[in-house]
């Protein structure tokens, strides 16, 4: 069974002096269609986990949450948090400047959402070369800092509601389950009806695909 998170990164920084400390992780790096999200989230300095705060013992990474989890948790954290912030790069600017560099726009933004100056980054595995600010790559993040994996819930939330809404205007591919994920049957879909406007034109097998055409 994976380790819950926890806020052993955010507490030796706060014993530090540093109180505001955003965890910043992205989410929608490997799918054949849609943006790249990423959410950013400052909590408060927490001697334990109690009273309002309870429900920070249920966060785990997004992944590892089921859909409903994930909606109950997103509002806890957009609620209870200092600060929270998500933000998307479209599909046209991940196939023109690729996915790596995309997600870290993605998380740029995310911070720039935040409505508050964080004055450390906890971001999961990557560095932001482009951010002037402190900041600390953990690898696998999400499974171990609380900020981080908060992160995780809310640009996994908020990129699943626009594949959702995006569903009926491309039909056929069953976006509002897979969101864009490269399941068997969003690859028969690829198959039948050929690539859509929410496709990666740069990932495999939609560049051959649209290099047939």
């Amino acid at each position: 069974m994976r380790k819950a998170p926890d806020l052993a990164a955010e507490r030796s920084l706060w014993s530090q002096g540093i109180g505001l400390i955003a965890g910043i992780d992205e989410v929608g790096r490997g799918p054949l269609a849609g943006p790249v999200a990423a959410g950013a989230v400052i909590l408060p300095q927490l001697s334990r986990i109690s009273g309002r705060f309870r429900w920070l013992r249920q966060v785990r990474d997004s992944k590892q949450l089921p859909a409903a989890a994930r909606e109950e948790l997103a509002g806890y954290i957009w609620q209870h948090a200092v600060a929270a912030g998500v933000a998307f790069v479209p599909v046209e600017m991940i196939d023109r400047i690729g996915i790596a560099e995309a997600s870290r726009q993605a998380m740029l933004g995310a911070i720039a959402e935040l409505g508050a100056v964080p004055q450390h980054l906890l971001i999961d595995a990557f560095r932001l070369p482009a951010c002037r600010l402190g900041q600390t790559p953990i690898i696998d993040g999400d499974e171990k800092s609380m900020s981080i994996a908060c992160a995780s819930i809310i640009a996994k939330v908020a990129r699943d509601r626009v594949m959702q809404r995006n569903a009926d205007d491309y039909p056929g591919y069953g976006f509002y389950t897979n969101k864009g994920y490269a399941t068997r049957e969003h690859f028969a879909a690829l198959d039948r009806l050929g690539p859509c406007g929410l496709h990666r034109r740069s990932f495999s097998p939609v560049r051959e695909m649209v290099a047939a055409l």
